[in-house]
């Protein structure tokens, strides 16, 4: 070898070691597969004056090489690149699994040039270069680059350097795949335990796990099938709606309306109308005809909430809808008739209601086929936690803030009596989320009913500590409280009567032996709103 060539050999040498670092450097931080496999191929022509390098892959159904990765190709020119595992010299390197060198691929009947790249060049003689790019032994595509050299020029570095390369970018290929696959199988392990937990948390939209919840979830599963009225029972704030929608969406009625209706919400006249619809001019104010809730519901189910609050007289309409699915609308004598399913709920006594002759007997045992008991919040415990978590999750997001819980905070609620159930506490976690002025929710952030040690509802354990001051006489270290002053001890009373019946004003009259304008006033004098 002369000296020139000795010269030549190590320049191209020291190239290919250059291109080879600034490869494996592009594997090692590679993120997109493609992109990866581009820059590899442009190191190609920068560095070794590699033209038109192209890596074509086996494709899906296993039966055409297609272009992967090019540089020096046009979109178009790559999307003509797909050749049959027998043709040309693709498939030649693909099937022998051998490298393959075209010294002029003007004169080789083998090459095909189907992307077309080739004929915009025709004064150089253009070299063809392929390689296989072999994985555990099978061939997976082919690697190809072009020159433009004279015929004398040895093309055997070039194979040894592009089988090197070949060898990277087939490790390169596996490790992608790998990570992949992993990928796939840590999305599928996560799908799985979201419905594991939707499943065991979350069961028909419902969040609980304790026993009480469980036999409540076998009910719905049981009884959602059939057609039977239900009537679910529990105190205020135990979820009656969202289990109503549950029998509902586990029903063959599904696809059908599930329309709500508050008996508590409406006076008499104006009920009456909500539920069976009225005509033009059946009364003052009746400008246009109006269909009520149960044509609204044909086909599907309707939830009367309340139902120990519906007025005598459109009770005997409810029974006669019942029984016969038939009614009329106001000021109409047509008679219609709808296929609907009743669910009803209160958290009245309705067979002493029964006795006090304020509830129809026939409609009570029409009423009363499937009765549901829905557990108070204080007969669950287990289920606070998961409650809280969700609710302060909601909350942080609606009022874009990021508050967690002190375990003695958790603690204390989970001890806590709960009057108002699942409503009162999602109202409680909503308030502390908008107040809160630090990152951490802790018992002294509590209201003052909640915490008020004279009552005895929090444990001494759990008081927030507050150093006492030594004093010098006795009677100071007590001081005596200051004294509420009526208005403020009424304040509380009745705003303590709408919590513990979940802010509906007719219940918490009746509590308190008022009527409903007497309670309407005292909310309006005290500025009291629902939180």
């Amino acid at each position: 070898m002369s000296a020139e060539e000795s010269s030549k050999a190590t320049i191209t040498s020291a190239l290919e070691v250059q291109a080879l670092y600034n490869i494996v450097n592009l594997i090692g931080a590679a993120v997109h597969l493609d992109t990866t496999l581009a820059s590899i191929l442009k190191i190609l022509h920068d560095t070794l004056r590699m033209e038109r390098a192209t890596l074509a892959l086996l494709d899906e159904t296993g039966r055409h090489l297609v272009i992967r990765a090019s540089y020096g190709l046009s979109v178009e020119e790559e999307q003509r690149g797909v050749y049959g595992l027998n043709e040309g010299i693709y498939g030649q390197v693909f099937t022998t699994a051998s490298p393959f060198v075209v010294p002029d691929v003007h004169s080789e009947p083998l090459f095909l040039n189907r992307t077309g790249a080739r004929t915009r060049i025709s004064k150089e003689t253009i070299s063809f270069i392929g390689v296989p790019v072999t994985l555990a032994g099978t061939t997976v595509g082919v690697l190809s680059v072009d020159r433009l050299f004279g015929p004398e020029i040895s093309f055997e570095e070039d194979v040894r350097f592009l089988t090197v390369l070949a060898t990277l970018i087939a490790q390169f290929l596996n490790l992608h795949r790998a990570i992949h696959k992993d990928r796939e199988l840590l999305v599928q392990e996560n799908l799985s335990l979201k419905e594991k937990l939707h499943g065991r948390y979350h069961r028909h939209q419902i969040i609980g796990q304790s026993k009480a919840m469980q036999e409540v979830y076998w009910n719905i599963e049981r009884v959602a099938p059939s057609t039977a009225t239900v009537l679910l029972l529990g105190e205020s704030g135990t979820g009656k709606e969202l289990v109503a929608r549950a029998i509902h969406d586990a029903s063959p009625r599904l696809d059908k309306p599930f329309i709500k209706v508050n008996c508590a919400a409406l006076p008499e006249n104006l009920l009456e109308s909500e539920l069976f619809g009225h005509e033009k001019g059946a009364f003052t104010g009746a400008v246009v005809s109006r269909i009520g809730r149960f044509e609204q519901a044909d086909g599907g189910t309707i939830f009367l909430d309340e139902i120990g609050e519906l007025p005598l007289p459109l009770q005997a309409k409810l029974l006669r809808v019942l029984q016969e699915q038939q009614f009329e609308r106001l000021g109409a004598s047509r008679t219609l008739t709808v296929d609907v399913r009743i669910i009803a709920a209160t958290n009245v006594n309705l067979e002493q209601a029964v006795v006090q002759g304020v509830f129809r007997n026939d409609l009570y045992y029409r009423l009363n086929v499937v009765p549901l008991h829905l557990p108070p919040l204080r007969k669950r415990r287990d289920d606070i936690p998961l409650l809280l978590d969700h609710f302060l999750r909601s909350s942080n997001k609606r009022n874009e803030k990021l508050l967690r819980m002190s375990r003695e905070f958790l603690d204390f609620l989970t001890d806590y009596d709960w009057p108002g159930n699942v409503r009162e506490l999602q109202n409680l976690v909503e308030r502390l989320v908008i107040l809160a002025a630090g990152d951490v929710l802790r018992v002294e952030d509590l209201p003052d009913y909640m915490v008020r040690p004279e009552q005895g509802t929090i444990p001494p354990s759990l008081r927030p500590s507050v150093p006492q001051p030594a004093v010098a006489d006795p009677q100071a270290a007590h001081p005596q409280q200051p004294r509420k002053s009526l208005r403020d001890l009424e304040r509380e009373e009745v705003e303590s009567a709408l919590i513990r019946n979940g802010w509906v004003q007719s219940r918490a009259a009746r509590e308190l032996g008022l009527t409903q304008r007497q309670m309407g006033y005292r909310i309006k004098k005290f500025a009291l709103q629902c939180p």
